[in-house]
């Protein structure tokens, strides 16, 4: 579970987003407490409309799909006694879903506090949905640096493109 309180790095998010989104994009942090690990969902709202739904659950069942797709596609019988395949197919079978956009709660967390703890050069280069997106909307991002970024925004995840597109239209730069 996450260490920090919420409430103050909620408050760090909002301080980083750009003055034009400041009031129209939000974080929420729904936890189900009957759940066996009391996760839930991390949501990104724009306007008050769910964009982004990291949902621990949907990603879990996904990654646990994903896992015997692994297995069958490389004939993989699976052996509880062999820990380290287990954990190499589950961190492999994790990340392809994370190149989805299918995301958990706890992915959330982990990219917020290396969002928070990055340059935002570094942030901006990420490979992570989330963190790709926390900088995008980040006032320390200038309308040059958006206007640069226009082409290689291209070929990333459409929630990328969203957000950058939704900074871009805040800001009055003309992309296509």
């Amino acid at each position: 579970m996450y260490s920090p309180k919420w409430s103050k790095v909620k408050k760090q998010l909002k301080s980083f987003t750009c003055d034009s989104l400041k009031d129209r994009i939000d974080f929420h942090i729904i936890n189900y407490r009957k759940a066996h690990d009391q996760l839930g969902r991390a949501v990104i709202t724009v306007d008050k409309q769910e964009i982004l739904s990291m949902c621990t659950i949907t990603a879990e069942r996904e990654m646990y799909r994903k896992e015997w797709d692994i297995r069958e596609e490389q004939n993989i019988e699976y052996d509880i006694h062999n820990q380290p395949r287990n954990l190499e197919i589950g961190i492999q079978a994790h990340e392809m879903i994370k190149i989805k956009g299918i995301l958990a709660q706890y992915d959330f967390f982990d990219a917020v506090e290396e969002y928070l703890s990055s340059p935002i050069k570094t942030s901006l280069k990420s490979t992570d949905i989330i963190i790709k997106i926390l900088a995008l909307i980040d006032k320390r991002v200038g309308k040059r640096t958006l206007q640069k970024l226009s082409e290689s925004i291209e070929t990333e995840h459409e929630n990328i493109r969203y957000f950058f597109k939704l900074r871009c239209d805040v800001e009055g730069i003309r992309v296509s």
